[in-house]
């Protein structure tokens, strides 16, 4: 990376998946001494108001899929960019993992366009906690061998010969931002045919005080948590593996439908801490 003069640096940080113990050390050190913070919805408070820097400057600029407010992703870079040019060192932090269904391709372009400094630092994804924190090992000897990584937020992302292919693979899937529609996923997989012997596990705000696994036989799915609302993030484990949550389960259920994360206001940007 270029030592680019007269301009602050940003640093790219997974916060991972709700629960503020699961963030790296080294994205606590860049919080502990960042000027300012511009942050999810899907990060802890914990970490934003216990493990950062209490003189940083700290922007909510959250984005929720489908419903709710957002701060368009144009008013991110220009937030990013301006601090950074005012020589600040500005922490970009967002839940779970940087590379994970992120829009960190539109900031490190707009980063280099700018000759920004800038360093990337991964966190724990959505999948990792959700499936440990379930009890579910992805790539279970004689389960699964892969794990594939998918979001199914809107019905036309998924092209529908990719399904079949989806149906009879013994892959691990994990559906990200796909609670809304989970009762077409389910669908889609069972008109292609998917075996019965795969489970689907449903992990509602995974890793934090409020989660909820909801486990079943996929076939079984409709009839036991079909039309359910799924407060957010859900994530989706389908597979041969997700059937061992029953049995390796070491999380109580909270039975809450309570928002661990604060839902998107409109410019909540605006909202910040001095």
């Amino acid at each position: 990376m270029n030592n680019y003069k007269d301009t602050g640096k940003v640093i790219l940080a997974g916060a991972g998946p709700g629960d503020p113990e699961l963030i790296t050390l080294k994205a606590l050190r860049y919080l502990q001494i960042a000027d300012v913070v511009i942050t999810d919805r899907l990060v802890s408070d914990v970490i934003l108001y216990e493990y950062t820097n209490k003189n940083a400057l700290i922007l909510h600029v959250g984005k929720q899929c489908r419903k709710g407010a957002s701060t368009p992703q144009a008013t991110i870079n220009e937030l990013i960019v301006d601090y950074a040019l005012q020589g600040k060192l500005v922490v970009r932090l967002k839940g779970g993992d940087v590379s994970f269904f992120s829009n960190m391709l539109d900031e490190l372009q707009v980063l280099i366009a700018n000759q920004i400094e800038y360093e990337i630092i991964p966190g724990i994804t959505a999948a990792s906690g959700a499936a440990a924190y379930a009890g579910i090992p992805l790539t279970a000897r004689n389960h699964s061998i892969a794990v594939r990584f998918l979001t199914y937020y809107k019905k036309d992302i998924v092209e529908d010969i990719y399904w079949k292919d989806l149906s009879q693979t013994n892959d691990t899937l994990v559906f990200y931002m796909s609670s809304d529609t989970s009762d077409e996923l389910v669908k889609k997989l069972i008109d292609n045919n998917i075996n019965d012997d795969k489970h689907i596990a449903i992990v509602e705000q995974a890793t934090t005080p409020l989660q909820n696994v909801y486990s079943c036989a996929i076939h079984d799915y409709a009839k036991k948590f079909g039309s359910n609302q799924f407060v957010s993030p859900t994530l989706i484990i389908i597979g041969k593996v997700a059937a061992f949550h029953d049995q390796f389960q070491w999380i109580e259920n909270s039975y809450s439908k309570e928002n661990y994360f604060k839902p998107v206001a409109k410019n909540n940007y605006e909202s910040v801490r001095a």
